[in-house]
């Protein structure tokens, strides 16, 4: 068999991974302060919240949806609020049990992540708001913190 043909063969029980399409499955932008927020000194709090879920889609196929939520207040007051569903399909087979688990909850929102904070700060932006370049955020450390929090409350009971 040439290396070609080899090429070609089905992979078996080799991990498959591979990111199919990235998409910003909704989004959402408030300015409550209107006006207001622009006659002010600009000495923002910003307040990121996050979340991940995930959508079995068939056998290999996966929707994962990183959420970011992001308020700007000033002076007490919001003067931004930004909502990011920043999805991905990905194909994974090959990968099970606790390795499909972190892949899913830590791997694939790590990959979305720069587009996530991309979308949000072009929503900032084009709301007249100074660029937001939100800091890289660290996935793994995220999920290792959610299974000890998980393993502890599994303790208890």
């Amino acid at each position: 068999m040439s290396d070609a043909q080899e090429a070609n063969q089905p992979q078996g029980t080799q991990p498959q991974f591979a990111l199919q399409r990235i998409f910003v499955k909704d989004a959402s932008l408030e300015t409550p302060a209107g006006a207001k927020a622009f006659t002010q000194a600009w000495k923002p709090e910003i307040n990121l919240e996050m979340n991940t879920r995930t959508n079995t889609l068939d056998d290999k196929h996966y929707e994962v949806i990183l959420t970011l939520t992001v308020t700007g207040k000033n002076a007490g007051e919001t003067a931004f609020l930004v909502e990011v569903q920043q999805a991905g399909i990905f194909l994974i087979a090959g990968i099970e049990g606790a390795e499909l688990h972190h892949t899913l909850g830590a791997f694939c929102p790590n990959l979305l992540f720069p587009y996530a904070r991309e979308t949000v700060d072009n929503f900032v932006t084009r709301a007249s708001f100074p660029p937001l370049m939100l800091a890289p955020v660290n996935f793994d450390a995220l999920y290792a913190q959610q299974m000890q929090q998980q393993a502890a409350a599994e303790e208890k009971h």
